[in-house]
C-alpha cells in the first residue's frame, strides 16, 4: 500500500473503521465500481472474507450493492457518509449517557485509580478532566511544568475545549513558576487566577473535579494519575478552598 493509502487506513481506525474492512473500503472507493473479487484482489482478502465485509460496510452505510446483467457489482457510497454516521452515534450516545450515567454512579464501588506514563498520558489526563467536568474545575498548576511538558500548544487546546464545553477554571498558582506572564484571569475564558502567598514553587499539578482528583508530575516523574473518589475529592476541595482564600 502506498503511504498515502497507510495514512487513510489509520485515520479510519480512529474512528472505528479498522483492519480488512477499512482497506476493503478503500479498495472500492478506489476502484469506484467493481466486482467482490476485483475489490478482494485489490485489499488482499479472501473471497469467503470479502463477501463478510461486504454485509459489515453494507450495514455501515458505507457502501452499496448493485445488479448489473445479473451480476453484483460493489460501489462505495460518497465518504461524507462517514461524518453523518459518526454524527447519528453521537446523538443516540447523547440520548442513552444519562441513563448509563446514572447505572455507573448508582454501583457500589470504592475508589479507582487509573495511573498514565509519558507525555501521552499526561495528555489523557487532560482529556479525562475535560470528558468528565461540567461546570467548575479547581487547579492547583505548576506553570513552568506544564509549559516545558507537554506544552504550551498542548494546553491551550486544553482551554479551548473547556471554554467550548463551559466549564469555569479556579486555579491557583506560584508566581515563582511563572516563567511567562500567560493565562491571566479572563472572564471570556472562564479563569480566575490567584498566587500563592509563599514564593516556594509547587512542583506538580493538581485538579479537583466532580469527585475525581487528577495529578501531573510531568517533567519530573513523568506520569499523570486520577482518583476517582468523592471522599478523596471533597477533602482535596476543602484544602484548595483554605487555600484559595490565602492566595492574592
Amino acid at each position: 500500500m502506498s503511504i498515502k493509502t497507510d495514512k487513510l487506513e489509520s485515520s479510519l481506525a480512529a474512528i472505528g473503521m479498522s483492519g480488512k474492512r477499512a482497506r476493503f473500503y478503500l479498495s472500492a472507493l478506489t476502484l469506484g465500481e467493481a466486482s467482490v473479487n476485483e475489490i478482494a484482489q485489490h485489499c488482499g482478502v479472501t473471497r469467503t472474507t470479502a463477501y463478510a465485509l461486504v454485509d459489515k460496510l453494507r450495514d455501515d452505510g458505507v457502501i452499496t450493492e448493485l445488479q448489473k446483467n445479473g451480476k453484483t457489482r460493489i460501489m462505495a457510497e460518497n465518504p461524507d457518509v462517514l461524518l453523518r454516521n459518526l454524527e447519528d452515534r453521537r446523538a443516540s450516545l447523547e440520548t442513552l449517557l444519562p441513563d448509563l450515567q446514572a447505572v455507573y454512579e448508582g454501583a457500589a464501588r470504592g475508589p479507582k485509580f487509573r495511573i498514565y506514563e509519558g507525555r501521552d498520558g499526561v495528555l489523557s489526563v487532560l482529556n479525562a478532566v475535560l470528558v468528565s467536568a461540567r461546570e467548575e474545575v479547581c487547579g492547583i498548576l505548576s506553570m513552568k511544568e506544564l509549559l516545558d511538558f507537554p506544552g504550551e500548544e498542548a494546553l491551550q487546546n486544553f482551554i479551548s475545549k473547556r471554554v467550548e464545553r463551559g466549564v469555569k477554571l479556579r486555579v491557583i498558582r506560584s508566581a515563582s513558576e511563572d516563567v511567562k506572564n500567560t493565562w491571566a484571569s479572563n472572564r471570556e475564558e472562564q479563569r480566575e487566577v490567584r498566587f500563592t502567598r509563599t514564593p516556594a514553587p509547587l512542583g506538580m499539578t493538581s485538579f479537583i473535579y466532580e469527585g475525581h482528583v487528577a495529578l501531573v508530575s510531568a517533567a519530573r516523574e513523568n506520569y499523570g494519575l486520577v482518583i476517582e473518589s468523592p471522599a478523596f475529592a471533597n477533602l482535596q476541595r476543602m484544602l484548595f478552598e483554605a487555600l484559595w482564600v490565602n492566595s492574592k
